[in-house]
């Protein structure tokens, strides 16, 4: 932490990019001033609970990363120091994070939770904020279970095989987005290994300051993928940024996107109809992990595709893990801002590459009026696969 410290120049370059600094215009608010904070409560100067409130409204994007031109490494302080932040908080806080962090890793557990909560949604307005949010980026109602099939062969000549992890959240909220997945894999020559019982990954509970449960979690999804593949898939942005860190033997981690860009597209893809769409950058793809090009080059690859610029669209929209959760109104401020500058790109369709930023995209552009669909790149890719239909 101190080196990360010592390296900041504070010249600013940060503070276009924080979204929340983009919101709330207050220095306090911006990677300078939370590196200035948290210098200060490290020595000593200042207690925590005085810079809690600047620090727990960092969405631990890392768009100042990515300005940085001094190459701060801004997640080496905010993730430690987010240890320190739940540790400080009330019990009765630390305990209602550790059962929706339990409950989140639990794919059966989130079902029942989530299928309760669809139930409850008309009672949001009622409810504390926190509750009401979480309520609010439920679906009106799940999608059937959907179990991706332990291995699938490769279609025509094998040029790979790889292991696929699911996701808690996104296998029940988008299953179809693993099942997507292989067949896209698939259809360029890929055999697809989906483990059984792999877990969680640990990301969402690491990026939200349980390290040592985030770390458990790690360890166990990282023994259950077996070694003699080319690589292991992720097919979420905050997944595949923490799983990089943790899966430190074995199979190299891999973006599904940045796995199909370096192998190279052989299936021609194209879709039914003419459809503009717009890609939003997850943040922990772009900034996390500094994958940018490849899944616009994949998007760009299909015929009748016209992929509209958005606006910032490096900025976060808002989800960042357990965020739009924890600080529901500057999620969705974040998240009209992402709705609207959508709506204005003429796009009928926005691509992500992370089930967070889906979701968090779809109830933003829904609140906003906005008639724009949601979609994986790997849906999109499936949708332009030979034989397969495009969106309707």
């Amino acid at each position: 932490m101190a080196a990360a410290v010592s390296s900041c120049v504070h010249c600013g370059f940060c503070l276009p990019a924080c979204p929340t600094y983009k919101v709330l215009g207050e220095e306090m608010d911006s990677p300078r001033g939370r590196i200035v904070l948290m210098k200060e409560v490290l020595e000593g100067g200042l207690p925590l609970t005085d810079a809690a409130q600047h620090l727990d409204r960092c969405l631990g994007c890392l768009a100042c990363e990515t300005a940085c031109p001094s190459g701060v490494r801004y997640r080496d302080l905010i993730e430690p120091m987010r240890e320190d932040l739940v540790a400080h908080r009330p019990a009765a806080a630390r305990l209602h994070l550790k059962t929706l962090l339990r409950v989140m890793a639990s794919p059966a557990l989130f079902r029942a939770a989530a299928a309760l909560g669809t139930g409850a949604k008309m009672l949001a307005p009622a409810l504390p904020a926190s509750v009401g949010a979480m309520l609010g980026l439920l679906p009106p109602q799940l999608p059937a279970p959907d179990v991706a099939p332990a291995f699938t062969a490769a279609r025509g000549r094998r040029r790979g095989r790889v292991a696929l992890m699911t996701g808690c959240v996104q296998s029940v909220l988008r299953p179809s987005v693993a099942n997507d997945a292989i067949r896209v894999l698939t259809a360029q020559g890929v055999e697809v290994v989906v483990p059984p019982g792999q877990g969680c990954c640990g990301a969402l509970a690491r990026h939200a300051g349980d390290h040592d449960y985030g770390t458990a979690l790690a360890a166990a999804h990282a023994a259950s993928f077996p070694a003699d593949v080319d690589a292991v898939i992720a097919t979420a942005a905050g997944c595949g940024s923490s799983m990089k860190d943790t899966h430190t033997s074995g199979a190299p981690v891999l973006d599904v996107c940045e796995y199909l860009d370096r192998l190279g597209l052989m299936t021609p893809l194209a879709l039914p109809a003419p459809l503009r769409a717009a890609y939003q950058d997850a943040c922990h793809l772009a900034h996390a992990q500094q994958i940018t090009a490849a899944p616009r080059r994949l998007l760009g690859a299909i015929d009748g595709l016209t992929l509209a610029p958005i606006a910032d669209s490096g900025l976060c929209c808002g989800s960042a893990g357990l965020y739009n959760v924890e600080q529901p109104a500057l999620a969705a401020a974040l998240g009209r801002r992402k709705a609207d500058a959508v709506a204005a790109s003429g796009a009928a369709m926005v691509v992500s590459a992370n089930i967070g930023c889906l979701t968090q995209l779809g109830v933003a552009l829904a609140a906003a009026g906005h008639a724009v669909q949601t979609a994986h790149v790997v849906e999109l890719l499936a949708m332009a696969l030979p034989g397969r239909r495009g969106p309707q």
